[in-house]
């Protein structure tokens, strides 16, 4: 196999002047250490395209470069448009925020009824994920899909607590297909698309698409192709499309205006989430709002099929980062903060520091948890909603990743937190090669029932 590096340096400089800048190598030696094949960055600032590159390799079969008309996988950055698809049709008067599902899905469970087209917007349905279920080699009907999701216990009470769900995105979609009449994907096109001069469309593998990047996942220290999903599993409105960095940034662009969405819905969709119980969770209608060093961010992240991406906006910077990549164990945002701290220093992240643990018991109990999902085994202590979470297929990769962790070193308690009878902890668990954020939640029964890892 060709070396991957000398596609690096050769897209760096197929794609740009001759000699290669500080964030340019910043970027190839993130590439190398954490074995992307390939990436497509645009970066906007006041309302400008300074920067448009590719890394590395599209398609590693055939020393394909990445350039910036590669077309990526958009993964859950998607999200951003079909919560605009449903904002446009609240305003066309075709459904409301505050519609029941059932009012446009039929055969809805009873365990839905209070569940509105806002609830899914911004998960707090109580919907859980459906991607344990699903067979991913099944054609699912809309119908077929809508049913087996149905019979999918919910997590809470509508509104009670904030909580991602991809199901939920699969259910607006559909309700955007029955009250705009048509596929939403169309509507799409017709309504953000086409009039931004964007190239972004559903995803169709068996469809001719110029310039499309391949997906990559990493096992067992190995690159491989992407595993195969069923066409109708490619066409769900939680994240399915084919993009460049290019059409990301003229999403930005239009952001700014009203093109497309007008001020109120802007300002609505960019609104943290108000919970039944008064609190707020840092997420809009398709949009994750946040801020980085107290300058605001507004963004969104994505993964599937072998690609990840990340939209990072930081409006009062007037700066926005997009990063495309093609490989399932790409860290985006990180490429994102590297670009996004070169063009604005107080945007480089700052790393939280430990406090003292008085529970030494329960950090050697995570670390325990963390070592043995690197081993790709199922940790005791789970209850039945967080081990279901844990698939054969999740453990199988966090076996594959945990190779290349090295030998634990130390477990640093970050935060620690109650709610109601439940205790929430963030851990930074240092290993020989990397450190790894945790986030775990133990019940009133001391069981754990969250349990999140993410590579720091």
């Amino acid at each position: 196999m060709r070396s991957t590096l000398v596609f690096l340096v050769a897209a760096l400089f197929s794609t740009a002047s001759v000699h290669a800048d500080p964030l340019d190598d910043a970027i190839v030696v993130e590439m190398k250490r954490s074995h992307v094949p390939g990436i497509g960055i645009a970066v906007v600032r006041n309302g400008k395209i300074i920067k448009e590159m590719g890394y590395g390799e599209a398609d590693v079969e055939n020393g394909v470069r990445v350039t910036p008309r590669t077309v990526f996988q958009s993964g859950s950055v998607g999200k951003t448009f079909t919560a605009a698809l449903v904002m446009l049709l609240a305003e066309d008067g075709k459904l409301s925020l505050d519609d029941p599902i059932s009012r446009h899905l039929p055969n809805t469970p009873k365990a839905w009824e209070a569940i509105t087209i806002r609830h899914l917007l911004t998960h707090t349905s109580g919907l859980g994920d459906p991607y344990a279920k699903l067979d991913m080699r099944k054609d699912y009907t809309d119908e077929e899909l809508i049913a087996l999701e149905a019979a999918i216990p919910t997590l809470f009470a509508p509104g009670e607590k904030w909580s991602y769900s991809n199901m939920g995105y699969h259910l607006l979609g559909f309700i955007c297909n029955k009250a705009g009449g048509k596929f939403y994907g169309d509507q799409l096109r017709e309504r953000i698309f086409a009039p931004l001069g964007m190239s972004t469309r559903i995803i169709s593998e068996s469809d001719i698409v110029a310039h499309r990047a391949r997906g990559y996942a990493r096992v067992d220290g190995v690159l491989k192709n992407q595993e195969w999903v069923a066409p109708r599993l490619n066409t769900t409105a939680d994240g399915s499309l084919y993009l460049t960095a290019r059409d990301l940034a003229l999403w930005d662009m239009a952001l700014y205006g009203d093109k497309i969405l007008n001020a109120r819905i802007r300002e609505a969709s960019w609104t943290p989430v108000k919970l039944n119980d008064g609190k707020t969770a840092p997420y809009g209608y398709g949009w994750q709002v946040d801020s980085r060093n107290e300058h605001r961010f507004i963004g969104h992240s994505g993964s599937w099929q072998g690609f990840t991406a990340q939209l990072s906006r930081y409006v009062d910077d007037k700066l926005t980062v997009v990063v495309l990549a093609n490989s399932a164990a790409a860290r985006p945002g990180k490429f994102a903060d590297i670009v996004a701290a070169h063009y604005v220093p107080a945007l480089a992240p700052k790393l939280a520091k430990a406090i003292p643990d008085t529970e030494p018991a329960v950090s050697a109990r995570v670390g325990d948890v963390v070592q043995q999902l690197s081993l790709g085994r199922m940790p005791a202590g789970l209850n039945p909603k967080a081990a279901a979470l844990m698939t054969p297929e999740r453990l199988k990769m966090f076996a594959s990743e945990g190779r290349e962790w090295g030998p634990m070193r130390a477990v640093e308690l970050l935060s620690r937190e109650t709610d109601g009878e439940a205790r929430r902890y963030r851990y930074r668990v240092r290993y020989a090669n990397l450190a790894t954020l945790v986030h775990i939640g133990f019940d009133k029964a001391d069981q754990i029932d969250i349990l999140s890892l993410r590579l720091e």
